[in-house]
């Protein structure tokens, strides 16, 4: 699953690495500062493919999916932040990832090993550094009464690579968007034929991972101190990759 992430990139620096023509709505008005610990029930910056200007856009949405029959977030039970590919089309996922696309920005993403009740976490990067998209879905979601509405989202998992696996010992991972395949995840294309052949374990190869202090497993924390290596010289050398 991916339960958190970390979006150390401002407004600026998305659009320049997305390549957004426009920073659409509330998004505008908006520092989007960079956020260490992103938790679902939070309002996020995710890209869409503006069909009528044939443009990315960015957009503020809710990191949870809400699907039409849920009248109230507050008494919604489904666990929806994450979207499991192998259910992609079926049920409530299945409108949204064949006309609903999006891409999360990200600097890293963290998952947690247990060791008897303690939970140590793991963050997860690029060996470049560079800022990347988890692949999601999304919809608009509007409340019974019509007082109420948002875009919301979903992340999709994926079977682990060898890094996630070996340092975690998960059985999923989030999905990771190549940049050579962005355009096509975005663009809507023909429903009869989804990208399902994108929905693949990232090259373990390209990524880098460290243990991070517990500070982390909070979300009332959200210090840039978030997810730095731990001191300890033996941990951090087991950590990296």
């Amino acid at each position: 699953m991916c339960g958190r992430y970390q979006r150390r990139s401002d407004k600026q620096h998305i659009a320049e690495a997305f390549a957004l023509e426009d920073v659409d709505g509330l998004a505008l008005e908006l520092d989007l500062a960079p956020n260490y610990n992103v938790a679902p029930g939070t309002m996020q910056p995710v890209i869409v493919w503006n069909e009528d200007f044939g443009i990315r856009t960015l957009q503020m949405m809710f990191w949870r999916y809400l699907p039409p029959f849920c009248s109230d977030p507050k008494d919604f039970k489904l666990s929806t932040a994450n979207a499991a590919s192998p259910k992609l089309l079926q049920g409530i996922w299945k409108d949204s990832f064949l006309t609903r696309r999006c891409l999360i920005p990200a600097d890293t993403f963290i998952e947690w090993q247990t060791e008897g009740r303690r939970k140590l976490p793991w963050v997860f990067a690029m060996k470049n550094n560079e800022i990347f998209a988890l692949g999601g879905v999304w919809r608009h979601w509007r409340s019974a009464d019509r007082l109420r509405e948002m875009n919301t989202f979903a992340i999709i998992t994926v079977e682990p690579n060898d890094l996630v696996k070996e340092t975690t010992n998960h059985d999923r991972m989030p999905l990771i968007i190549r940049k050579p395949d962005w355009q096509r995840w975005l663009e809507p294309g023909v429903p009869e034929r989804p990208p399902i052949d994108l929905m693949r374990p990232f090259d373990a190869e390209l990524m880098k991972a460290w243990r991070s202090d517990t500070a982390i497993n909070s979300v009332r924390n959200t210090g840039p101190e978030l997810g730095a290596p731990l001191n300890d010289k033996t941990d951090e050398q087991l950590g990296m990759f």
